[in-house]
């Protein structure tokens, strides 16, 4: 997929918890430290008062573990605060920041722990369906809702490459991303340069133009969407084998 970009108090306290406690690997690509997943990077940055991710429009991203039991006993073994549904094999656990990690079991799933969604909040779901659709390539669909055990419902979603993108219905004017925990995503694109041309001629404005990562071969943009969440754009983002 690209990235999460978390706004962070502690960094050293996010580190922990992607990696021992969710089962990240620290990697760097030049002056950028990342935790790896399957599907994704964490990057983390530090910020005085970030506002939480609650009352914005992403408020939550998920993950899929290969040992749901285990990953609860864990949770609970480290006394973090744990959200269940009314499926056994989800919940949603706390990370520092307030960020909500919602996470379900997958027992055939190859790896121990995978990237799985990120979930918007929207009053259009139709467009925001369609504009992930038209900008990123996304395939409109549907998933079943995982904790809907008593009233089975579907999801609206976009589908890309390592990430389902789940749109569910929210308010209207839900706060953007920027400046809070959950700061932004990123999308890992082929040919930076191009791509952003596309975007331009589909008369989509960026926030700020293509420019290289100083000392490193990434290249980055970023633009927000309609609805508010911030976006960055990389080329070269994941470190060389």
């Amino acid at each position: 997929m690209g990235h999460i970009h978390l706004a962070v108090r502690d960094v050293d306290a996010q580190k922990a918890f992607w990696t021992e406690i969710i089962g990240g690997t620290l990697v760097k690509n030049g002056p950028l430290e990342m935790i790896q997943f399957p599907g994704a990077f964490i990057l983390l940055r530090k910020a005085e008062q970030p506002d939480p991710p609650a009352g914005s429009v992403v408020n939550h991203f998920g993950f899929v573990v290969k040992d749901m039991p285990a990953a609860l006993a864990k949770w609970r073994a480290n006394n973090l605060k744990i959200e269940p549904t009314e499926n056994p094999n989800e919940a949603y656990v706390v990370a520092p920041d307030g960020i909500r990690l919602e996470v379900y079991g997958i027992p055939d799933l190859p790896v121990p722990v995978q990237m799985n969604h990120i979930h918007f909040n929207v009053s259009d779901i139709p467009g925001m369906q369609a504009w992930y659709a038209k900008t990123f390539g996304a395939n409109p669909g549907q998933r079943a809702c995982v904790a809907c055990v008593s009233k089975p419902a579907m999801i609206e979603t976009g589908d890309l490459p390592g990430v389902n993108l789940s749109f569910s219905r929210g308010a209207q004017g839900l706060a953007p991303t920027k400046g809070r925990s959950i700061d932004h995503i990123g999308f890992e694109v082929k040919n930076l340069e191009q791509f952003v041309k596309r975007l331009e001629s589909q008369g989509i404005k960026l926030d700020s133009p293509v420019r290289q990562v100083p000392n490193s071969a990434i290249k980055i943009a970023f633009l927000t969407d309609p609805w508010g969440t911030y976006i960055e754009l990389t080329e070269g983002l994941a470190p060389a084998p």
